[in-house]
């Protein structure tokens, strides 16, 4: 009997203490690195603190090999799919543009005329966004108690972190400099509203931004063959066109958001109500917008040191206000990396220039002698050529036709690799060498017809325009995610891990359900 009994408590003993371990977080923060390379932070680190990138990598559970799974990796997909743990294919985002050949105009694909903007003359809602974030979950759930923001430099990535039912989305605006949301979400923080019109604002220390070196020359030695001067600096006036969206792709862009996030800190009462609060913070971590030559630079090791800073200053005040013991920290990279590439006139290479003006033509002047004389082709954008829909239901021509012959037409250009027709993937005629395409698209506002070019091709558009030609690269870039906090056992994993892995992970750990459009199960090693 005593056995029995002493069994009892032990188990009752450990059940406890098991309890305590899952407990949920009161605190989310979620961190996405637009850009951030696993390879950089590691070439990086000698020069890195011990409280911000290494603490992380040395307490937290890292994946060090994260694929998204899909074709044109860019911010907007990826953040969708970070949030939404499914694919553009499902949750509707493909890229942070859309193109109307109607009136030749880019717009954002969160472009909602209904919805005003507060500090910005901008019109954006995350109704073009087909599925549940973490943060939407956590609202429903939690019957709205719960707070749920996101701080990002730009608009989309606010937004699409922030999903339908955030409390709120803010963004840099890039005209006036200040914190800017939506009307679509109800209400500003009153010291969101306070930071914009005191001294504390950007406007008003923008004279004081000149981003230099931070460190010793002599330590800015982790990339060969670096491009550039020594001794860089770069000033932002108020008054050159450009400025705002130059300095949020320096230190400074990541130096805003962290700031704002310490007013919420502050201010907002994080982690301290009976449901878990959660918010969603975008730093960057690409090549500097106002560099105007190619190849390794002194300022992206410099941008990496000062983000590592960042990062330690984010952690020592959650630690501080909240307790890691009650906070969980997600950090990850939007897993591309984006790279102009000027090579030199005697520079001999792979590949060619593949140009989509002459590309078109031809198509046209091919399906004119099928067809007849009518405009068949619209248009080129994003890799993906558009048909004339209107002049080939009116000469009462097969969609599935049409595609598949211009599709072997152009199989045969130089650079091609393969090409994939709208209806191929409709009706699921495709195979494993697409699966990526396909996962990458969305079904409303697809191209007839998907290009996939070879690697060292050169996309140009016009014959003699040759400004910032797009050269297509098929390495991987090095993506990890680490989670830290809550719980979390320090352990690495390299083995392949999903995008869309991490979204039910991080909701199982909350203890709440995983977004709406998610069919992935939560990753084993992180319990």
């Amino acid at each position: 009997m005593r056995r029995i009994l002493s069994s009892l408590l032990t188990l009752l003993a450990v059940t406890q203490i098991q309890a305590q371990q899952q407990r949920a977080p009161k605190l989310v923060i979620f961190i996405t690195v637009d850009q951030l390379r696993g390879d950089y932070i590691e070439y990086f680190r000698h020069t890195f603190g011990e409280r911000g990138f290494n603490r992380l990598m040395a307490e937290g559970a890292v994946c060090h090999n994260v694929r998204f799974g899909f074709t044109n990796l860019n911010q907007a997909s990826t953040l969708a799919t970070l949030f939404t743990g499914t694919y553009p294919s499902t949750h509707g985002i493909t890229g942070l543009k859309t193109y109307s050949f109607e009136t030749a105009k880019e717009t954002s694909q969160l472009y909602d005329p209904d919805y005003l903007g507060n500090f910005t003359r901008d019109h954006y809602s995350p109704k073009r966004l087909q599925a549940a974030t973490i943060g939407d979950e956590l609202k429903i759930l939690s019957g709205g108690r719960s707070e749920v923001y996101a701080i990002a430099p730009d608009a989309e990535a606010a937004i699409l972190s922030a999903g339908h039912a955030a409390n709120g989305a803010f963004w840099i605006d890039n005209y006036n400099g200040r914190w800017a949301t939506t009307t679509y979400y109800k209400g500003v923080p009153w010291y969101v509203e306070k930071y914009n019109n005191s001294n504390e604002s950007l406007p008003a220390r923008l004279g004081t931004r000149v981003w230099q070196p931070a460190l010793p020359a002599d330590k800015y030695d982790a990339l060969p063959c670096l491009s550039g001067t020594t001794a860089f600096q770069y000033t932002f006036k108020a008054n050159t066109a450009g400025c705002y969206p130059d300095l949020k792709t320096s230190p400074f862009g990541n130096e805003e958001v962290n700031r704002l996030f310490l007013h919420f800190l502050e201010y907002g009462a994080l982690g301290t109500r009976p449901t878990p609060d959660f918010v969603a913070l975008t730093f960057y971590a690409g090549n500097y917008r106002g560099i105007r030559y190619s190849g390794n630079t002194r300022e992206i090791q410099d941008l990496y040191h000062r983000l590592d800073k960042e990062l330690e200053r984010l952690i020592d005040a959650v630690e501080k206000k909240v307790g890691l013991a009650n906070t969980l920290f997600v950090l990850t990279s939007t897993g591309h990396f984006e790279s102009e590439e000027i090579r030199p006139d005697d520079a001999r290479s792979a590949g060619g220039e593949f140009n989509t003006k002459r590309c078109l033509t031809l198509l046209n002047m091919y399906l004119m002698a099928i067809y007849g004389q009518k405009s068949w082709v619209t248009g080129y954008y994003d890799n993906q050529i558009y048909l004339n829909h209107k002049a080939i239901e009116e000469a009462k021509i097969d969609l599935a036709e049409i595609q598949a012959r211009a599709a072997t037409f152009l199989q045969e250009f130089s650079g091609v690799e393969r090409v994939t027709t709208d209806m191929a993937l409709r009706s699921g005629m495709w195979n494993e060498d697409v699966a990526d395409l396909s996962r990458g698209t969305y079904r409303t506002g697809r191209g007839d017809l998907l290009l996939a070019l070879n690697p060292g091709w050169v996309v140009v558009h016009d014959d003699n325009a040759k400004d910032n030609p797009k050269v297509i690269r098929s390495q991987a870039v090095p993506t990890p995610v680490i989670f830290f906090g809550s719980g979390i056992k320090p352990q690495h994993i390299y083995r392949e891990v999903k995008a869309v892995e991490i979204a039910p992970t991080v909701t199982h750990i909350m203890r709440i359900r995983s977004p709406n459009a998610c069919k992935e199960y939560p990753l084993p090693e992180i319990r």
